[in-house]
């Protein structure tokens, strides 16, 4: 496989069956019915025009990311690569175009949830050098009981 023909580009909101169809056949990637339905990536990609991306390569999409910040703190969703193409660096440059991105609208400071079961993400992260940080408690309080999360088998 050559990276030759992999191009790295800002998501548009086109892309979202594309997508979508990509998350729906990574084993273990838990869907949102809200966050992750069209309109919600919509709302997401509004907010945040310049700083997801897609790899394209082969005449599809093979890899995505979903990025954006609050002002303050960048956060990376949904960081996945087809199965058939992971190994050849395409994550980690999905990666880098949001960093380069977050760091042109000065964001000094990047965040991630990788679930402790997710092997092969996790592994990934520590590749990449990110550090791990054990002295934080991660909370939440959903504020929409119809946004369920269901797990790709």
């Amino acid at each position: 496989m050559s990276n030759q023909d992999l191009i790295i580009r800002k998501m548009e909101l086109s892309d979202y069956e594309c997508v979508h169809a990509l998350w729906m056949e990574i084993h273990g990637f838990g869907i949102r019915s809200v966050d992750d339905s069209r309109e919600g990536v919509e709302r997401f990609i509004r907010r945040n025009p310049d700083t997801s991306m897609v790899a394209e390569m082969d005449g599809g999409i093979v890899g995505a990311i979903l990025c954006g910040h609050d002002g303050r703190r960048g956060c990376l969703y949904h960081v996945c690569v087809k199965e058939s193409y992971r190994k050849h660096g395409i994550g980690q440059k999905m990666v880098l175009a949001c960093l380069e991105v977050l760091k042109r609208e000065r964001i000094n400071k990047v965040n991630l949830i990788a679930f402790q079961k997710n092997e092969i993400g996790n592994r990934f992260w520590q590749s990449l050098g990110w550090d791990f940080r054990g002295d934080v408690n991660y909370y939440e309080c959903v504020l929409n009981a119809d946004n369920v999360t269901t797990y790709n088998e």
